[in-house]
């Protein structure tokens, strides 16, 4: 059992308002973290925790995603997350630590627009994520800092080490390209362009829209501080132009490829325009990112190679992995 009901009602109940039963349903969404809805008289919060093992090292840490948000809201810089309500990291609750949030009415957009999102919402979304991610990279990152959630400096380093170490957690198979591109970040990734609050997982899929506006941004479990541009190259790893090959749309999605969404030159101009960095040349951010994700997603295929884990889209990884490290060979070129 995921969530046994009755011990969480045991430890939630103080914190949620009203005198209700609480249930609990779990939602099918995302492909990391476990989401579930919690209710209680005609209200709604989530509920976030750790998929069943065996995790990749420091992966899936919902305690800091709990941490980040909760930071951000008590800094009054106006990054939009949800409110965050009570985070356990006792397992014997549970039989793993978890969070509660309050639940933000809206859409979120994976493979599917919803019926409002005509051409002229599809700029604006574009180019509300733009402005979403400037204000996340304006927040002070001292009180970051200072709770031990990143370091002001050396983050780029830092990142090539740490999924360098992911990638020999989850080695289940031989990866060629990984390892070219391995080789080709350790030459090409740059000095840092900067130090701000950085997401780690800012795509269209990780946002709430209240319309095209986004009401809130999610999953930051591997929030850190540390390059700004990152998040940038990240957004637009994603970001699939019309007439572009996808190769693997169950993993970078192919929404974007609808009529009205800005390109890629347009959100980065924006960024620029808004941010005031310098965003001369995003590829090798782009392929870190997409580098990443493929090695993140490889320990997913590993976990489903070991039957601890029940989502079927882990079986797609088979091909997805390989493909998207194919991807970031030819952005890089190598």
């Amino acid at each position: 059992m995921l969530v046994d009901r009755e011990r969480l009602s045991a430890y939630a109940a103080p914190h949620l308002p009203g005198d209700g039963d609480i249930t609990v349903e779990r939602l099918a969404a995302g492909h990391s973290n476990l989401t579930f809805v919690v209710r209680r008289d005609g209200r709604e919060w989530i509920l976030r925790r750790p998929p069943e093992g065996p995790l990749l090292p420091t992966a899936h840490d919902v305690i800091r995603e709990y941490r980040v948000m909760d930071l951000l809201a008590r800094s009054g810089c106006g990054v939009r997350v949800p409110v965050v309500t009570v985070a356990c990291e006792d397992p014997g609750v549970i039989g793993a630590p978890f969070y509660l949030m309050e639940r933000v009415p809206g859409d979120v957009i994976r493979e599917k627009l919803p019926e409002w999102a005509g051409e002229a919402e599809r700029r604006a979304i574009g180019f509300e994520l733009v402005d979403a991610l400037v204000e996340l990279h304006s927040a002070p990152v001292e009180p970051f800092v200072e709770a031990g959630i990143g370091r002001p400096s050396g983050y780029l380093a830092r990142q090539l080490r740490r999924w360098r170490g992911q990638r020999e957690g989850a080695k289940t198979r031989e990866l060629p390209d990984y390892d070219v591109l391995s080789e080709w970040l350790e030459t090409n990734l740059p000095m840092d362009a900067g130090s701000s609050l950085v997401h780690g997982d800012y795509k269209l899929d990780n946002v709430v829209l209240s319309g095209p506006r986004v009401a809130a941004i999610l999953d930051w479990e591997m929030a850190t501080v540390g390059d700004p541009l990152a998040d940038l190259g990240y957004l637009m790893s994603f970001w699939i132009e019309p007439g572009e090959v996808d190769e693997f749309a169950e993993v970078a999605g192919n929404v974007t490829k609808e009529p009205g969404f800005p390109t890629r030159a347009e959100m980065v101009a924006r960024y620029a325009e808004r941010s005031g960095r310098d965003v001369t040349d995003l590829t090798a951010y782009v392929v870190l990112a997409i580098w990443k994700l493929a090695i993140l997603l490889e320990g997913s295929y590993s976990r489903h190679l070991a039957g601890t884990t029940d989502d079927p889209f882990f079986a797609l990884l088979d091909r997805g992995v390989p493909a998207l490290l194919a991807r970031a060979r030819a952005v890089a070129g190598a």
